[in-house]
């Protein structure tokens, strides 16, 4: 077991000076993601879209098509000096280089996660953006999710939690830049963290690779102050499987994910089905970056918050690969 350097740093920029026009919003990567981030700026009243840069010229230039806005760029810095904000939608080893790059320019940054693939390199990212006043976003979108269904409001910390979170083998080859723990657990990381209430105190990690020289299955117990977290993540399981239980003082909630069924014996309240108050998780998330650039609100996921959740990652994957040479 290793100890875990606190990184949780939930600060994010007071802006001296919001931007109260629409916010031009430039997208790199014009993958899946870069997608559907443009279709949500195009449509926000609260954006513009300048347009989307991509090292494949043609795939930028499809994604403008689609949404009807902005234009197509070949460089990064041509792209930053005609927005506001920049969009990182890129592979996930490139995350942290492109943030820097924005928040360097000057630029309001939303980065998918994570937000590197070290918690020194993560926290460095999220001092930056405090230092430059600006606004700094990571892409956990499941902890709106999360805290639509309740979970997020409990009065009472976990005693603990266990996750499974795995899938078969992508035929695209989806995210095989990075191991799984930073492709796929990082999400339950993310989670198990925030309902804690804080960072981890010790973690211990086992991996093995299966169809990439990376970590392509992993399991971790990571203790904190008041209860454990035991997670699991594969991307080459022979089925999909997602469901976590918690266990808490007054009772226990186990949720699976894909059938959709909610055990709850506890005195709260748990929603699976949050598709009235929350039907579009990442448009949720898109606006809440162009409100915290506005002064209007503060960012649900602040540089710090995937600061913590790069830094637990690292520790897991880096237990992970000892457990491999052992």
């Amino acid at each position: 077991m290793r100890i875990v350097e606190n990184t949780a740093r939930t600060a994010q920029a007071k802006l001296s000076s919001p931007i109260v026009r629409p916010v031009r919003v430039g997208i790199v990567g014009a993958g899946v993601f870069g997608g559907y981030h443009a279709q949500k700026f195009a449509q926000s009243p609260h954006a513009e879209l300048i347009g989307v840069m991509d090292q494949r010229q043609e795939a930028a230039a499809s994604v403008v098509a689609r949404t009807g806005q902005g234009q197509a760029f070949s460089s990064l810095d041509a792209l930053a000096e005609a927005c506001d904000a920049l969009v990182i939608a890129t592979p996930a080893s490139t995350h942290a280089a492109l943030a820097r790059t924005a928040l360097e320019a000057g630029r309001h940054a939303l980065v998918e996660k994570p937000l590197a693939l070290t918690g020194h390199e993560a926290r460095a990212l999220a001092g930056l953006a405090l230092e430059r006043d600006l606004i700094l976003q990571v892409g956990h979108q499941e902890r709106l999710v999360f805290a639509a269904m309740g979970l997020m409001s409990i009065p009472e910390r976990p005693r603990r939690i266990e996750a499974i979170r795995a899938a078969p083998r992508s035929p695209e080859g989806r995210c095989e830049d990075v191991s799984v723990v930073f492709d796929l657990m990082i999400h339950d990381l993310d989670l198990a963290a925030e309902l804690f209430g804080g960072d981890a105190i010790a973690a211990s990690g086992y991996g093995r690779s299966a169809h990439t020289r990376l970590i392509d299955e992993a399991s971790t117990e990571l203790v904190f102050p008041e209860g454990v977290a035991r997670l699991t993540t594969s991307r080459c399981a022979p089925a999909r499987r997602r469901w976590m239980r918690i266990d808490y003082p007054s009772g226990r909630v186990e949720i699976d994910f894909l059938t959709r069924e909610v055990l709850n014996d506890t005195p709260f309240d748990i929603r699976l089905d949050v598709s009235s108050s929350l039907p579009d998780p990442l448009g949720a998330a898109d606006e809440a970056f162009l409100a915290a650039i506005q002064g209007r609100a503060t960012s649900p996921v602040t540089g710090g918050v995937g600061a913590r959740a790069a830094g637990l990652a690292e520790l897991v994957e880096t237990s992970a690969m000892m457990s491999i040479a052992a």
